[in-house]
This record gives C-alpha cells, structure tokens and sequence, in this order.
C-alpha cells in the first residue's frame, strides 16, 4: 500500500460536507499517484506524505461553508451544560445504592423532609416594620428635623425628607408636652397616642406613620407628594388644639381598667 492510501486510512470520519470534502481531496491525490504509477515505469510514483495531508485537509475545512450551520455560541454553551448535568446525574446514580431508581426515592425523600418543615414551619415572615424606633442616638429638635426635612427635599431625596418631617412631627408634639418623651416609640405608637390629644388629626396621623416605616423600613420610595402631604400635618398641627377632655378620659378609662384589674 503506498502512503497515500495510509493517509486515506488514517483520515478521521468526518461528518457532512467536511467529511467528503476532505475524502474528495485526498481519494483525487491517491488517483493521481495510482495513475502516475502504472504510466510510465522511468518515473516514480507521486505520493503526499501524512504531514502535507494533513495540512490540506485543516485548509479545507477552515472554509467558511462548512461552517455555516455549526450551533451558535448559546447552543454551545446550553449542550455543554446539558452534557455537565447528564455527566453529574450519572455519576450521582452510580454513587447510589439502586442506582437510577435509588437516586429518585433520595430526591423524593428529600422534597418530602422540606415540605414537612414548611408545613410546621410556615413561611419565614419578617419582623413587624413599626418595632423599630423613631428616632435615633442622637437627639435634635423639631425645628433641626425640619431643616433637615426641606434640606432633603431641596435635593430630591424624598425618602430622608419624609423620614426627617415624620420625627419633627413628632418631636414638636413632644415639645408640646402633648406627648411624652420616650426614646423607644415607634411611629405608629406615636400615631395612636396623638390620636387621643388630637382626634380631628388621627387617620393622618397614621397614614403619616404608616409612610415613614414604607420608606424607612419596608424599601418603597416616596415622592414628592407624599413629602408635602406630611409636611401639611406638620404644619396643621402646629396651629391645632389639643383635646384635654378626650385626653384626660381615656387615661382615667385605662387608669380605671388597670385597677379593676
């Protein structure tokens, strides 16, 4: 056998237009030299080596048109994964007793286990947003949380302005003596005990304080709109009356509770 038909030999099994492109060409070169042998017997046979071959055939098929229905970068990327999971699930079922089949009662066991804790469990909820307080360390006056309030505002951040119009709120009512100063009150307890010295002012109040602890502590963002609806309470508030008659019976109702009690 001459080398030609050792590199027709050892050509790889190539698939589509590749394939018999490359066979075209090399089955031509293997021709040439067989024709070239029984011709005449003064000349040698033509041969190609495997090297040269090998070279030609890499030519060929670096042409464009075998290439044109080769997957896409996305398909080549989903084959490999597919690929790496069939790799990863057959490694997994050999690693378990019962193969296939064994796998599939572990996976089953396993949704089973956390459907059983989600049912005792229930859904993992998130603390109440009005727990937290406030205010924070570092105490200022109604007046310093307005400036802040229209500092904020000036800039667009309406979130910080609502925040700091809220506590001036509620730190005026302090001021006032209309409610008493407690480190730890929340806004929706500030809301409620104001209620009582102020009713004409109680669903503002907590929808008020219902905004604050949206934007302080459930992630929602304010507006413009909102900022100006508090700072109208604010500014309503200032010019109000309080209430003592309301205020000073429902104490004496909790006072009376508390002894009866």
């Amino acid at each position: 056998m001459s080398l030609t038909g050792g590199v027709l030999a050892a050509a790889p099994a190539l698939p589509g237009a590749a394939g018999s492109a490359v066979r075209g060409l090399l089955g031509a070169t293997a021709r040439t030299g067989a024709l070239t042998a029984g011709g005449s017997g003064d000349e040698p046979p033509v041969t190609i080596p495997r090297d040269p071959a090998r070279e030609a055939a890499r030519r060929e098929l670096s042409k464009r048109m075998y290439h044109e229905n080769d997957p896409g970068l996305i398909q080549r990327a989903l084959n490999a994964f597919w690929d790496w999971l069939g790799h990863l699930l057959d490694t997994a079922a050999a690693a378990t007793p019962g193969g296939a089949l064994g796998l599939l009662v572990v996976v089953l066991f396993a949704v089973a286990v956390l459907a059983a804790l989600w049912w005792r469990l229930g859904t993992p909820r998130r603390p109440p947003v009005s727990t937290a307080t406030l205010f924070d360390d570092r105490p200022r006056s109604a007046a310093e949380h307005r400036a802040a309030a229209e500092a904020h505002a000036a800039q667009g951040h309406w979130n910080q302005a609502v925040q700091e119009r809220m506590r001036a709120i509620v730190r005026s009512l302090e001021e006032r003596t209309l409610l008493d100063v407690r480190p730890g009150r929340t806004a929706d307890e500030a809301a409620d005990e104001a209620g009582r010295t102020l009713p004409a002012f109680t669903d503002r109040l907590r929808l008020s304080a219902r905004q604050f602890d949206d934007v302080t502590y459930g992630g929602r963002r304010s507006d413009e709109q909102t900022y100006q609806r508090i700072a109208e309470l604010d500014h309503d508030l200032e010019h109000s009356r309080p209430d003592l008659t309301n205020s000073t019976a429902s104490t004496a109702h909790s006072t009376g509770q508390g002894a009866a009690q």
